[in-house]
């Protein structure tokens, strides 16, 4: 009697536990696999450019001056670029990065909060992404490509339409690392990267990166062999975009040619104006080219990204080393806001655009003022064609700026 209540008291219990536990275990991955049943579908070709967006912790907006003296006596005495507009250390202002986030579903606010990768339904819109078990895979890595510039350039019609490659992760907003966030160091730098999987690349862009002094020598610190991408576009047209922007937040500043010039009757443009000075490319490539060849940058130009977005995309996937896989078929050009939308190819008669901050009129500038405009930045193109061995025709029509709709 003795030996079956031992037996009793302790193998009984013990099995019973184990049995307890077992079917815990099995109750619980059966729920998992049910969970992830939606994730283990493998998608259409067509479809599957759509499966990875990751949206990546907001960045508060940042308004910095830029300060320069004007280029006329530097170059008319024969200097080079580096001593046409002095070299400060200040970021370049940019309100892009606020209306991208209100043309954008909105998302969390911290890394730690981030959402998970989501596969997004045949039909479904851009922000409604269903949550999955995929969130754990693959690994944050700092980025092997940045959209580096221009602000007002193309730059987010880029990002956009390189998303859609399966191939490609990109952070959504702006990170502004490398120009003000830079003292946070690389470990916060890659928590706000999506996860990559093998033979994905990890990219981000920030505009403002093109016109800070520092930043290349700090991206060439991180990654002596990334690849950079700039979005060049007519400067003239690109500052009339740039003042059009900051004209919708402030209708009170002062008109274009006012602004334009520091002395109208004797023709001095005001390069200390940040929306003409970032258009002077030649003078911030000069510093990009101290720490990174040519081989590792592309050029694509702002007017052919409207006019032949995918001809401008296949450059940009052979660049960057992708399969061509964004081509016409992803793109409908939309005549109101005047340039390229995307859209779906299982749904062709949805074409997804940007917000509405992008395809605004811009106001008409007087003839002379584009004209002396023209005389300013001639010398400039001319050295930035040469720098780069592309001819982007900017002097073409010179009494005209066109398209008239702000990137």
């Amino acid at each position: 009697m003795a030996f079956w209540s031992g037996t009793f008291t302790s193998k009984v219990p013990r099995k019973i536990l184990f049995m307890f536990t077992l079917s815990l275990s099995v109750t619980y991955l059966f729920y998992s696999l049910m969970s992830c049943y939606n994730s283990l579908q493998f998608p259409l070709q067509d479809n599957f450019a759509y499966q990875a967006r990751l949206a990546t912790e907001e960045t508060t907006l940042v308004r910095d001056q830029l300060y320069s003296a004007s280029p006329q006596a530097g170059f008319a005495r024969g200097s080079t670029v580096v001593s046409v507009v002095r070299r400060d250390e200040v970021p370049v202002e940019d309100e892009e990065e606020e209306e991208d986030r209100r043309a954008r579903p909105p998302s969390a606010t911290e890394p730690a909060r981030q959402r998970a990768v989501g596969a997004t339904a045949v039909g479904a819109t851009e922000g409604d992404l269903r949550v999955n078990c995929t969130s754990d895979y693959g690994e944050k890595k700092l980025p092997q490509a940045i959209i580096i510039g221009v602000k007002k350039g193309g730059t987010r019609a880029l990002l956009e339409a390189l998303r859609v490659h399966p191939d490609v992760r990109a952070v959504g907003n702006e990170p502004h690392f490398f120009d003000r966030n830079y003292e946070k160091g690389l470990d916060w730098y890659r928590d706000l990267m999506p996860s990559t999987l093998e033979g994905q690349i990890t990219m981000e862009k920030t505009p403002s990166y093109f016109v800070t002094n520092h930043a290349p020598k700090r991206i060439h610190t991180m990654a002596r062999d990334i690849k950079l991408i700039i979005v060049v576009r007519n400067p003239i047209t690109r500052a009339i975009s740039d003042y059009t922007q900051t004209l919708s937040k402030k209708p009170e500043i002062p008109t274009f040619e006012v602004l334009a010039f520091k002395n109208r009757t004797l023709g001095l443009i005001d390069a200390s104006w940040s929306a003409l000075r970032i258009g002077i490319y030649a003078l911030h490539l000069e510093t990009w080219m101290q720490y990174f060849p040519l081989s590792q940058m592309h050029f694509v130009s702002g007017e052919r990204l409207i006019v032949d977005p995918a001809g401008e995309m296949a450059k940009v996937q052979d660049f960057l080393g992708l399969k061509r896989i964004v081509t016409d078929k992803h793109f409908y050009f939309n005549k109101t806001k005047g340039f390229p939308c995307l859209k779906k190819p299982e749904d062709s008669s949805t074409p997804r655009c940007l917000g509405k901050s992008k395809g605004r009129t811009h106001p008409k500038i007087e003839p002379d003022v584009i004209r002396r405009l023209h005389k300013f930045y001639k010398p400039f193109n001319m050295m930035f064609y040469q720098m780069t061995g592309q001819n982007f025709e900017w002097e073409l029509g010179e009494d005209s700026v066109s398209p008239g709709f702000q990137v």
